[in-house]
């Protein structure tokens, strides 16, 4: 077991059979009691409640400051799960589920009377997902109800990908931290409207358009959020952001992307540059990340990066803008939240 100071969250491993237990044990306990948990998952580390239990569910947007029109996606560990959290499950939620879970698929499905108004922010519909960490699914396992998890972050900021990132930002207000190593995917989970003829893409992910049109029919048009609430995360204009500007952009050479710098008006030393094709040399820049040029792989890298450039106190973040694929869709739609 590792502490924090005295008023910090208690942050249990995960890397052995008996931690993995006792771990699993402990959180299941606390949600059980109503309590507030940081789990990982294959996308990014979740802040969790008993998601039936709505004053545990109010109390994950008082700690994150998140706004109350925000819903909450509700993560199961089976499809009987599910579908007591649905009041409608149909042929396309099921081809889906056989298809895509577990892992980073959130289906928005007409909401069950067991789900209470704060998860959906007094919606009609709910997102429902069954991730793939095994540890996230055995805590739910031990509960034997649903989680609420959005991620284990302040409201808008960039999401924790591993357990350290949730200690320093949360770690004070909260009473356990599961460490479950490095997120996998390390973006949030496409969101797919299942309430509405065809289907629609509220938030992409690394599932892309594609894949999802192979199993069931989807539209390619995003509707522009409306109403007093939202259907699901991911829609507000500003999101995921670090403290540091977030500004994308491409360039052909180092002399280039130094009049892109100065004319954003930080010195050279306080931007750090982000990049995966064209390469600067270190030179007058505070720090220059290399990330990978494969989506996958740089989808992991992408938080991690972003929290060191926090971490060091840069004032701009220069990020190099990627290819415009369906692979690489998701990352396009976080950084340019990020971004403005």
């Amino acid at each position: 077991m590792d502490k924090g100071d005295s008023r910090g969250a208690t942050v249990l491993k995960t890397h052995t059979p008996a931690l993995f237990d006792r771990a699993c044990e402990l959180a299941a306990s606390l949600l059980s009691k109503g309590e507030l948990v940081a789990l990982p998952t294959e996308t990014v580390y979740g802040l969790a409640a008993n998601a039936f239990n709505s004053e545990a569910v109010a109390r994950i947007y008082a700690v994150k400051g998140r706004p109350s029109h925000n819903p909450i996606i509700v993560h199961v560990a089976s499809l009987e799960l599910a579908r007591q959290c649905a009041a409608e499950w149909p042929p396309e939620a099921e081809a889906l589920a056989h298809a895509f879970w577990p892992g980073p698929l959130t289906l928005v499905l007409p909401r069950s009377g067991l789900i209470p108004d704060v998860i959906t922010a007094g919606g009609a519909t709910v997102g429902i997902r069954w991730p793939r960490h095994p540890f996230m699914q055995a805590v739910i396992a031990r509960c034997g109800f649903p989680l609420a998890a959005p991620s284990a972050n302040p409201a808008n900021r960039v999401s924790p990908t591993s357990a350290r990132h949730v200690e320093r930002e949360l770690g004070s207000r909260i009473p356990l931290i599961v460490d479950g190593g490095q997120c996998q995917v390390g973006i949030e989970s496409t969101v797919l409207d299942l309430a509405t003829r065809p289907a629609v893409v509220l938030r992409p992910g690394m599932i892309n358009l594609q894949a999802l049109q192979a199993i069931v029919p989807v539209t390619a048009e995003r509707p522009q959020p409306s109403g007093p609430s939202l259907k699901s995360p991911g829609l507000l204009p500003k999101h995921y952001s670090p403290r540091a500007r977030l500004v994308l952009a491409s360039w052909a050479n180092d002399r280039e992307l130094l009049r892109i710098v100065r004319r954003l008006g930080f010195p050279d030393d306080q931007c750090h540059v982000i990049a995966f094709d064209r390469i600067p040399s270190q030179g007058a820049f505070g720090r220059v990340a290399v990330v990978p040029h494969d989506p996958e792989a740089y989808a992991r890298a992408l938080y991690a990066e972003l929290h060191q450039c926090d971490e060091a106190d840069a004032a701009v973040i220069v990020v190099e803008e990627p290819p415009e694929l369906p692979a690489w869709q998701g990352i396009r739609d976080r950084l340019r939240r990020a971004s403005t």
